[in-house]
């Protein structure tokens, strides 16, 4: 098969329409915007790829002032897409661009317009494409496979659109937009194949990536209050353990409200679920860098530290106590006082699991309710301990 500018151009149009509709698929069923606006990137690329075979039925308006808008218009989805993606805002200066084409109609009807037209054309989607492989780089995290190759498909892309600009203004080069005559023209065609292929496979792995480390992460998570549930503390709670030692010592509080079921009984258990919701927050606000916080059930919680020690443990729990009786004693009032109790566990060595370590801070947790709730109970088993 020749590959003549007509056959280029059929290839983009079935390259682009799938694309197209594999992202619209994606969208449908898990909703992220940016796939929304590559879907309608790849859509505009189908269509103005199918009005560019228009000129050479003589339809030279339709086939390449409107065609080449409709890729320049393409590439600013993809720009929108990735700025979605990477939760960024753009100025309003990038509407100014489409101003920018509208200009292209006062130019004056001579030889030097191809030029001028392939010159705008090449630097407009260049500027785009060059932004959008911006947006995309790293800020200190990793990137999947597919946003890394995203941001170089996009930035060879737009390097090849600025170079394209540059042969524009070489004096000699053909360049006939109306007839597809010109090397660069020819070049520019199987390019535009490739880089179609390359950009949806990217946006696809990008996206599907990116839903997976989503769904990860809700399967570590509690449902109702965000920290992580007693599958993803079992997961995490080794590596801290491992690091336990006389010098850096560790500690686990269990942490039960006390009368929680007034609260429900009282109030009802949307009421009970933002108590819940709360405590979560407050814990989440006094955690230590380092320190793991899970919720393992019910209204039982538990923190692991790194690093700690029994003045440090105090102050963490007379401070969660604090501000947990604080609210509850003004939001829900009940004949008995909702408040916290906490058993915790200061050691040195690493325990024979997560299981019996949460196992003795239950005993100290029973201590504490038994000697009148609303306190915390520290059973220190370090080395230097004399307890």
């Amino acid at each position: 098969m020749a590959l003549d500018p007509p056959t280029m151009l059929t290839l983009s149009i079935a390259l682009a329409a799938a694309a197209a509709l594999y992202l619209a698929v994606e969208w449908r069923s898990i909703r992220e915007t940016s796939l929304l606006f590559w879907s309608a990137g790849f859509a505009t690329i189908t269509l103005g790829s199918t009005l560019a075979l228009l000129r050479s039925s003589g339809l030279l308006l339709i086939g390449i002032w409107f065609a080449n808008g409709l890729l320049v218009l393409a590439h600013w989805f993809f720009l929108l897409g990735v700025a979605r993606f990477t939760q960024a805002r753009l100025s309003r200066a990038w509407y100014l661009i489409f101003v920018a084409w509208l200009a292209l109609l006062l130019l004056p009807d001579e030889p030097s317009w191809s030029k001028l037209m392939f010159l705008a054309n090449s630097l407009l989607v260049a500027v785009l494409s060059l932004r959008a492989s911006f947006l995309l780089r790293p800020h200190g995290k990793s990137l999947s496979v597919g946003t890394v190759q995203l941001r170089y498909v996009l930035l060879l892309h737009g390097m090849f659109y600025l170079a394209k600009s540059i042969t524009a203004v070489v004096p000699g080069t053909l360049i006939d937009l109306a007839a597809f005559r010109g090397e660069i023209i020819q070049i520019s065609l199987v390019e535009g194949v490739m880089a179609i292929m390359l950009i949806a496979l990217s946006m696809t792995g990008t996206e599907r990536y990116r839903r997976e480390k989503r769904i990860e992460r809700l399967a570590a998570r509690d449902p109702l209050t965000a920290l992580y549930n007693r599958r993803a503390l079992d997961v995490r709670a080794p590596r801290l353990l491992e690091e336990v030692s006389s010098a850096r010592p560790g500690a686990l509080l269990l942490i039960d409200i006390d009368n929680f079921k007034l609260v429900n009984d009282q109030y009802g258990h949307t009421a009970g679920d933002r108590l819940l919701v709360a405590l979560s927050e407050m814990i989440r606000s006094l955690l230590p860098d380092g320190a793991l916080a899970a919720r393992l059930g019910g209204d039982e919680f538990v923190i692991l530290l790194s690093q700690a020690s029994g003045e440090r443990i105090e102050a963490l729990g007379s401070a969660l106590r604090e501000r947990f009786h604080q609210l509850t004693s003004q939001t829900f009032a009940t004949p008995v006082a909702v408040t916290l109790s906490i058993g915790a566990n200061l050691f040195d060595q690493p325990p024979a699991s997560l299981a019996a370590l949460i196992e003795q801070s239950d005993a100290a947790l029973y201590e504490s309710k038994r000697g009148g709730r609303d306190s915390i109970r520290l059973v220190d088993r370090t080395l230097a301990s004399d307890t």
